[in-house]
Order: structure tokens, then C-alpha cells, then sequence
């Protein structure tokens, strides 16, 4: 035992020489050696980013002049009312949906709610919605300097997950999401292979971080899941004056 160890330090204290000992390697070699980790290809596609313009391979979905990529749920074209480069709701008329289905998604959409000149408040104050695959709900709302239930103010996956923050601007200042959505996948037999996720920007700030979605949105009740395929993208009728513009939308 004592020989071991005796032995054991012999080569502790010698390690460190034969170290030294030990040539650099050279410039070609390190090279070698670092070409191990590197990837090849495929290079990645070039998206063009020109400031305050959707991206080169954005789909656009409202640029400002017309409905054309929209539908009413209720039938028919939708009846929301374009003025100065916006869509506002035009309250009784329904929902509204865009014409093509989607998966997974990047989504920009900028919203404005009205000015509370009929002193509502909680969720009777610039309400409306997001549905992404008509089905999952990022809560449209007038949440500045008015308190509602915390998974219902804006920034929210309704009944679902509460914001990190209160990231809202007052009545009649634009606002911004920016929504990273990966959509639900089904077996054959329709069962739930993968929940949905959903990350969401509100004005720049992080307010969901990859939060796992429950199932479809619901007012009254627990979510569940239900089967489907792409689906389109579906904003809210909910009888107050929102207007949305500038909306895009990049297929992933």
C-alpha cells in the first residue's frame, strides 16, 4: 500500500513536466482538429430584413388597403372597416379569419385599443383576440392602469397563462406582438403526440417564454385538445373598437 502511494505522488509531481514536455500543436493541426465540430451545409436560406418592412419571405397578411386575405367565420367577406392603413373591429359583425391555413408560425401583428370614453374597465376595455389555428388565444386587451384577472389582461393565453409583465401602452398608442407558435401534433388515431408552445413579445418584452398551451381556449371551463390540421389565424369580434395593422406572418 504505502509503495502504491508512494508511486501515486511520483506521478502527481511528474504530470505536470511531461506536460511541458508535450509540443504545442501546430497551427494545421488545431485547424484539423477544429473542422471535427464544424458543420458543412446546408447554408442557411438568405431572408432579406429591411427596417420597418416584413422580412423577404414574410407572407403578408394586412398591409394596410384591403381584406382581400380575410374572411368573416360567419360566411361570406369579412365586414371590418379599412381606414388609414388599419383594420378596425366592426362591433356585431363576428370574427374574422385569414383565408389560408397555417402550422407553425412567426406572427407580427400591431393592435391599438380605443380610447375609454364609456368608462369600462376589466374585460368590458378594448378587448379582442388572437386565435392562433382559430383555436389558442393571446388576449387582446387594454391592460394599462386596468386590473383584471391576471391570465386575462393583455399579453395572456387567455384562461391560460398570465404575462411575466404588464408590457402595455396607454389607450390609442399602437402596440406590438411578435408570436413564435409551435403548433399541436395528432397521431393518425388523433391522439396528442406534442402540446402546442407559444412565445410572445409584447412591445419588445418577453411576456411568454415557451409556454406550453393546455388545450383550446375557453371562457367557461378547463381546455382540452381536440385533432386538426393547419388552420387559419382568427381575430376577435368582442364589441369594443380595436384596430390591428401591419400584420405578417412567417410559415415556419
Amino acid at each position: 500500500m504505502k509503495l502504491m502511494t508512494s508511486m501515486a505522488a511520483l506521478l502527481a509531481l511528474a504530470a505536470p513536466a511531461l506536460a511541458q514536455d508535450a509540443p504545442e500543436p501546430t497551427r494545421e493541426e488545431r485547424q484539423a482538429q477544429s473542422r471535427v465540430t464544424e458543420i458543412a451545409g446546408p447554408e442557411p436560406r438568405l431572408v432579406q430584413t429591411p427596417e420597418g418592412e416584413p422580412p423577404s419571405d414574410a407572407v403578408v397578411l394586412f398591409d394596410g388597403t384591403n381584406l382581400d386575405g380575410w374572411e368573416s367565420v360567419n360566411g361570406g367577406a369579412a365586414e371590418w372597416v379599412v381606414e388609414d392603413g388599419a383594420m378596425r373591429v366592426a362591433r356585431g359583425s363576428g370574427d374574422i379569419r385569414t383565408t389560408e391555413s397555417f402550422c407553425d408560425v412567426q406572427l407580427h401583428v400591431e393592435w391599438r385599443s380605443p380610447p375609454n370614453n364609456e368608462g369600462h374597465d376589466s374585460q368590458d376595455r378594448g378587448n379582442s383576440g388572437i386565435f392562433l389555428q382559430s383555436r389558442y388565444e393571446v388576449q387582446v386587451l387594454d391592460s394599462f392602469e386596468n386590473p383584471t384577472y391576471a391570465n386575462g389582461q393583455a399579453g395572456s393565453i387567455y384562461k391560460q397563462h398570465l404575462p411575466l409583465v404588464n408590457a402595455s401602452r396607454a389607450p390609442e398608442e399602437w402596440q406590438t406582438y411578435d408570436i413564435i407558435f409551435q403548433a399541436p401534433i395528432f397521431s393518425d388515431e388523433g391522439a396528442l403526440r406534442r402540446p402546442a408552445h407559444v412565445t410572445v413579445l409584447h412591445n419588445g418584452v418577453v411576456v411568454q417564454n415557451h409556454a406550453q398551451i393546455q388545450g383550446v381556449t375557453e371562457w367557461i371551463g378547463y381546455p382540452a385538445y381536440e385533432a386538426h390540421d393547419c388552420a387559419p389565424i382568427q381575430l376577435q369580434d368582442h364589441d369594443a373598437d380595436v384596430s390591428f395593422r401591419n400584420i405578417w406572418v412567417r410559415p415556419m
